[in-house]
């Protein structure tokens, strides 16, 4: 599709979103701070699930500054529940290194927003162009999926695909760059929506889209093969003693750097191997049942069992209330089953 033709996509998208855009908080905002917050929150995650997380760390975290001080701990249990912590732990970085060079707010600058931790491609074309007014698009699942639409285009939507549709909508992009970033993103969650399934009857750009009068919508994007997820196979020991539960901190590094968790042991073990291994009373043992995790690139697959014990075990154990695991420590969204189960 040329130039010329993509440019007609924008009055009418524009048009279309101003009318029918959902009310989210990050929208009510110019302060690049929020806009930054939203965008890195809304990566890999539901904007129906961000909402109330966002709303909760900016009342906690109201500034630059205050983001650079908070404590990690309170940073990762505000996080809680959002999964891929290492987003929590960069946006910290990013605050630091942006005080660290005495700068105020970030960079309003395409290529410097690009260089800070945890901003890649997309978050600083989307921040760059929501919050600082730059011509440079924010090239999303949401956004890959219309262009590919539009333009039937078979390809595997890989980097190089990627790089064109930036071009291609840099070079349309007009002056009123927050209103077409963000309506290209929310055609691509309300209306051309995934899995075959466009609402092409409301979609203000059918009239130029080449899947939808060819009719093969459901072709495209190019579906490619997953790769297989690792299995890892876990049994989930949480001790109880004096009214506490035993946790512990994970490395700083690596899947749930820094996070809380209860004592785990990498590889299942059934109800005796577990009285022969920790020398216990099966009396003391409650069997909790079988839980999953998926995480992009592994599955847990997970045995859980609730000790209660008279005397402290001897392995390296914090305790903690029940109201300390809910209000203080950061426990990954793994054991969420076990913690509705127990409190």
């Amino acid at each position: 599709m040329s130039k010329v033709e993509l440019v007609k996509i924008v009055k009418p998208l524009i048009n279309w979103y101003q009318k029918e855009k959902r009310d989210l908080p990050w929208r009510r905002t110019e302060d690049p701070y929020k806009i930054w917050i939203s965008e890195i929150m809304l990566q890999q995650t539901r904007v129906e699930a961000v909402k109330e997380y966002y709303k909760r760390f900016i009342k906690e975290i109201p500034t630059l500054e205050s983001l650079a001080d908070i404590d990690e701990d309170k940073l990762l249990k505000l996080w809680e529940g959002l999964g891929y912590y290492s987003r929590a732990r960069n946006l910290k970085k990013c605050a630091q290194e942006i005080i660290k060079n005495n700068m105020k707010t970030l960079p309003g600058d395409y290529n410097s927003l690009k260089s800070l931790p945890g901003i890649g491609p997309y978050a600083a074309g989307a921040i760059g162009s929501i919050a600082f007014h730059l011509k440079t698009p924010a090239i999303d699942g949401n956004v890959m999926r219309v262009m590919s639409r539009i333009h039937e285009d078979a390809r595997e939507l890989n980097l190089k695909v990627r790089q064109e549709y930036y071009q291609r909508l840099q070079e349309i992009m007009p002056n009123n760059t927050r209103d077409f970033t963000e309506s290209l993103m929310e055609l691509g969650a309300l209306i051309c929506l995934p899995n075959g399934s466009p609402l092409c009857n409301k979609c203000p750009l059918s009239f130029l889209c080449q899947s939808y009068h060819h009719h093969t919508m459901q072709n495209f994007p190019t579906k490619t093969k997953e790769k297989e997820r690792k299995i890892v196979e876990k049994t989930i020991l949480i001790f109880e003693y004096k009214g506490k539960y035993g946790i512990q901190k994970r490395s700083d590094s690596g899947l749930l750097a820094s996070m809380y968790e209860f004592y785990a042991i990498d590889q299942k073990l059934n109800l005796e191997e577990i009285i022969n291994k920790l020398s216990l009373k099966k009396d003391e043992i409650k069997i909790l049942g079988s839980a999953k995790h998926i995480f992009s690139h592994l599955e847990w697959h997970m045995e859980g069992y609730l000790i209660k014990c008279k005397e402290a075990p001897n392995l390296s154990l914090m305790w903690a209330t029940k109201e300390e695991i809910k209000n203080k420590y950061s426990i990954p969204n793994a054991y969420l089953k076990y913690i509705k189960k127990l409190f």
